[in-house]
């Protein structure tokens, strides 16, 4: 069994509900009574493309699946709420990013654990301290240590979680 950290984000076709699917289909992948979401956090997307501010969160779970089927999971779970991959940091339905397996470093070419950009978004790492505050990541960095005010100035509460 293994403890999964999950970031979760949308800005298109109603976000919130975006990401209220999301975490119900999340439920199906985690064992039971293991599965936790932050509140839903609005923040500014990244890159230059002109695009509706995003909502994010971030799940955790434990899963009894592999962390390339838990991926291939994500995915399916992407296209069946309508994900296009068109645009690098555009604009989507859903994204989820698979930011933490245990305590493993995995590096192939279809994944990366921890996600490479974590430790600079404040998407990522407010919400996840909402639900794991005593994190400490593979490489023993305390997650609190990550976090300061200036982050979470970045973020306006959107909406606390429905599905728990």
């Amino acid at each position: 069994m293994a403890q999964v950290y999950v970031a979760l984000g949308a800005n298109l076709a109603d976000p919130i509900s975006q990401l209220n699917n999301a975490c119900e289909a999340l439920l199906s992948l985690a064992h039971a009574d293991s599965f936790s979401v932050s509140s839903y956090y609005r923040s500014v997307p990244m890159g230059d493309v002109e695009q509706p501010d995003y909502v994010n969160a971030v799940a955790g779970f434990q899963t009894m699946l592999a962390p390339i089927a838990l991926l291939d999971a994500l995915q399916s779970i992407e296209n069946q709420q309508g994900r296009v991959r068109e645009l690098r940091w555009g604009p989507r339905t859903l994204d989820l990013d698979l930011l933490l397996y245990d305590n493993q470093l995995i590096d192939t070419p279809r994944l990366t654990v921890p996600h490479y950009g974590m430790r600079e978004r404040s998407f990522v790492l407010v919400p996840l301290a909402d639900i794991a505050p005593e994190l400490i990541l593979p490489d023993n960095t305390p997650l609190s240590s990550l976090l300061n005010e200036s982050l979470r100035a970045e973020l306006v509460l959107a909406q606390a979680p429905t599905a728990e």
